[in-house]
């Protein structure tokens, strides 16, 4: 946020002509592409200061997340079940397959399964 608000003070004209975009990059410490960026969100801005200086916040994250809290409780509770026979305990490969038989889960992962495990503070024993 410094660094934009003293380009923009550094293209202010009200003093004097601008300086070289090089010479403010330089004075300020950034790249000339900065400079370029900076003066240009101001121009497609309207002249909003606030709207250049401040950061733009996101929409919606990039991808949304696979894991919500009912995945989560859901992938516990098959966990927590008696392995299916022929085995002793449940492995993060073994959920893997009963996550993709199981209706309305998405397909995770074991390396998943196995942060949403630990996440929720359990152990495979």
């Amino acid at each position: 946020m410094i660094a934009r608000a003293r380009i923009l003070l550094e293209l202010d004209e009200a003093s004097g002509p601008a300086s070289d975009r090089r010479v403010i990059a330089e004075r300020v410490g950034v790249s000339e592409g900065t400079v370029y960026l900076v003066a240009k969100r101001f121009t497609e801005s309207a002249g909003n200061v606030d709207e250049v200086i401040g950061r733009r916040k996101r929409a919606s994250p990039p991808v949304p997340a696979k894991v919500t809290g009912d995945v989560e409780a859901r992938v516990i509770a098959l966990a927590c079940t008696k392995p299916p026979e022929g085995f002793d305990r449940w492995s993060l490969r073994l959920l893997e397959k009963h996550v993709l038989l199981t209706d309305g889960l998405p397909p995770l992962d074991h390396s998943t399964i196995g942060r949403t495990l630990k996440k929720g503070g359990f152990v495979l024993i």
